[in-house]
């Protein structure tokens, strides 16, 4: 009974019945004379009565009377006449015609069923008796129970329905209040349209600077070098001897002999001792994520620079190729032209004009946020600096740059610098053209005595023909000092495809004989990659540019320059 799902018993509701029958018959009057001091002190045996019923009760669901099949004049469809049958073209069926009425005739038509399904019962109660004769007693109480569970249903799908007129009656979506937000849309609003270049457009905003600036005790100005702490690991390939320590520490004879066992004595270096080497060296360098095929190509060039070259007697092949590709490595992370940026805007200052820098790059690297720290950096060491939103496409661009304006102004209020306004903002809204909002930013500089133009521009991804042509003209149109590539640390070979295809874009749509491509890299995200630095190599490999700048945070001081010793040796680490 209390497992059915396991042990499906037909004559279950049959044998309660009969027990509960048996038992009140045996033992009424023993209830009514007793009454409770029956129940207490009385004995009931009943085994053997339930153990005859439990019989009958097997035995009447294995013997079922064979169904027999009912004649016409049984049936429901004995009972309709012909012209009830015949359909009409026009006319819709009586049935569809029913069920479109409203809601509140639905009550009276489950009484009107309710009825006719009592006369129903009543006009065929001779074959109703005669089904149940035919039907055993287990089926008819499972129909008994089929009926009454579609009876609650029914009532419950009413009561369910009945309060969806009420919920109607409000229409339209509610607005969601937060917590700690503001229900007053003029409040939120931070669209209204600014003076270019104004120092009114961008007021002084009051925060804790603690939160821009992080480190209170760093040196102003300075723009410190990327640092790694590397773990003092000792390197278990290279072996070198100390005459002083007796070999019995190494395990007698046999541990000499195993030192000795990899060194290669005055031996020239060959293809087939280095490429072991090699393969564990490419491996190593994809996982810190160098792109691949800058991997494959720096052991190349390791292999054919040690081809052929003596060893020492103590050196380990494994050792030989790992400081080279180390120095191979540093060489790349500097390049022959470096960009000095304060020394490059003091020359500016010198011809009397703003020195432009523009940033570009794919959509959300950080192009706004690591120009606010630029900037900040320049008005540290004492220029003005002019920010021009360029980015006409983006939602919240113009804004985002506003907000970092007004910070920046709170930092360096006018009253620090002789009354004047360090760092303006020069906008011209949404929809227009890039390349004419950075030629009048310019204009605008050179006219109000400004040091540096920062121009940033909208996100684009370096396979859009469009856009890449559209950045293509500004830096033409515009002629910037100082181009700048901002790319995050976390692409792998995506950062060759980035690089290779906006430089190929900026040649390609450029007017000029000699096109103007990129001059230098802005490496963001540094704080989120740990030691695998491999885009700094893939970037500087690809197109021999600098770091300029390294993102590292989410403060104005966190940016770093690129230390090249310091990359490699979290490059090189196990």
């Amino acid at each position: 009974v209390g497992f059915q799902k396991i042990l499906t018993l037909t004559y279950v509701d049959k044998l309660i019945d009969d027990v509960h029958k048996e038992f009140r018959d045996k033992y009424r009057n023993e209830f009514q004379q007793k009454g409770t001091l029956g129940l207490l002190n009385g004995t009931f045996d009943f085994k053997d009565d339930f153990m005859r019923l439990l019989r009958d009760a097997e035995e009447s669901s294995k013997v079922r009377a064979p169904t027999v099949m009912k004649t016409f004049e049984q049936s429901l469809k004995s009972q309709k006449t012909v012209k009830c049958m015949i359909e009409t073209r026009g006319e819709k069926p009586k049935e569809k015609v029913k069920n479109k009425k409203n809601k509140g005739s639905k009550k009276e038509g489950t009484e009107a069923v309710a009825a006719p399904g009592k006369a129903s019962a009543g006009d065929k109660q001779p074959s109703a008796a005669g089904d149940r004769e035919e039907l055993t007693k287990d089926e008819i109480l499972q129909k008994n129970r089929e009926e009454f569970f579609k009876r609650h249903m029914k009532a419950g799908e009413k009561s369910s329905k009945s309060p969806k007129p009420e919920a109607q009656k409000e229409k339209g979506k509610k607005p969601r209040v937060w917590d700690l937000g503001n229900s007053n849309a003029k409040v939120l609003d931070y669209s209204n349209s600014a003076t270019n270049g104004s120092a009114e457009a961008c007021p002084v905003e009051e925060f804790d600077p603690d939160t821009a600036l992080g480190d209170r005790n760093r040196e102003r100005g300075r723009l410190y070098d990327l640092e790694y702490e590397s773990d003092d690991e000792a390197e278990e390939e290279k072996v070198i001897q100390n005459p002083s320590k007796p070999s019995a520490k190494k395990g007698g004879l046999g541990g000499m002999f195993g030192m000795l066992k990899g060194l290669v004595g005055s031996k020239s270096l060959t293809r087939e001792d280095m490429d072991p080497v090699l393969e564990k060296m490419k491996d190593h360098l994809i996982a810190k994520n160098v792109a691949a095929e800058i991997a494959v190509q720096l052991c190349e060039s390791v292999a054919k620079k040690l081809e052929g070259k003596v060893m020492g007697t103590f050196t380990t092949v494994t050792s030989t190729v790992k400081q080279a590709l180390q120095e191979a490595l540093v060489q790349i992370l500097q390049p022959q032209r470096r960009v000095d940026v304060l020394r490059d805007v003091m020359d500016a200052q010198r011809h009397r004009r703003p020195y432009v820098v523009t940033f570009c790059g794919v959509n959300g690297v950080g192009k706004s946020t690591n120009l606010a720290k630029i900037s900040f950096w320049l008005i540290e060491n004492g220029f003005s600096v002019l920010i021009a939103a360029c980015d006409t496409f983006r939602a919240g661009a113009v804004e985002q740059l506003r907000t970092h304006t007004r910070r920046l102004n709170a930092l360096h209020p006018p009253e620090s610098h002789g009354g004047r306004t360090m760092v303006q903002l020069y906008e011209k809204g949404y929809g227009k053209d890039a390349a004419g909002i950075a030629m009048e930013a310019i204009s605008y500089a050179r006219n109000q005595g400004f040091d540096v133009v920062l121009v940033d521009t909208a996100g684009r991804m370096q396979d859009n023909a469009p856009l890449m042509t559209a950045l293509a003209k500004l830096i033409a149109v515009n002629a910037p000092d100082l181009v700048l590539f901002v790319g995050e640390a976390l692409v792998g070979n995506e950062a060759v495809d980035q690089l290779v295809k906006f430089n190929k874009a900026l040649a390609d749509h450029s007017m000029a004989q000699t096109p103007r491509l990129i001059d230098g890299i802005v490496l963001t995200k540094f704080d989120t990659i740990d030691d695998k630095v491999g885009a700094a190599i893939s970037m500087t490999y690809i197109t021999s540019k600098p770091i300029v700048f390294v993102g590292t945070g989410q403060t104005y001081c966190d940016l770093r320059s690129l230390n090249a010793k310091a990359v490699v040796a979290a490059l090189m680490k196990a």
